[in-house]
């Protein structure tokens, strides 16, 4: 049973904003036929929101692993767990991003949750994950490594 899971959707304005490509289309195919750019705009606009959808990334905690896209790990090798909203999160993406660091980031969605990698073989500090219940997912990756602790304490 999933503890947490979370598909990482694209963001509205992403969708609306990649509709620009019908009247591209239509502008660039208008020349030689405006129903042939409008069914090619049709098209790829769809075939654009076929991509985002399918390839929205889903980052779940369950049975003591952790995964984010196609990667996982196991909760055993995670060390300190933190949740950043707001200004806090756009620091962690930015300023404070370290250059190693393992990174399932979306545009579109504010929270992040920074997860220490404490395996002395893998040369990844952190995974910087985007998530739209930051303090949720932190807390179902520390239940998850203290299984034997009673929910609710």
């Amino acid at each position: 049973m999933a503890e947490y899971r979370e598909r990482l959707w694209p963001a509205p304005w992403i969708l609306v904003a990649t509709a620009l490509v019908i009247p591209a289309s239509l502008l660039v195919l208008a020349p030689l036929s405006v129903l042939v750019g409008a069914i090619t705009g049709v098209v790829l606009y769809a075939g654009c929101v076929l991509l985002f959808v399918y390839g929205a990334p889903i980052v779940a905690v369950e049975d003591g692993r952790l995964s984010a896209g196609r990667a996982a790990i196991p909760v055993s090798l995670i060390g300190d767990v933190d949740a950043y909203e707001g200004q806090e999160a756009v620091l962690e993406r930015g300023q404070r991003l370290n250059a190693r660091a393992f990174l399932v980031i979306r545009g579109g969605i504010r929270g992040v949750v920074r997860v220490q990698v404490i395996d002395p073989k893998d040369p990844t500090p952190y995974w910087l994950i985007s998530t739209r219940r930051p303090t949720e997912m932190a807390a179902a990756i520390v239940r998850s490594q203290r299984p034997d602790v009673p929910v609710g304490n």
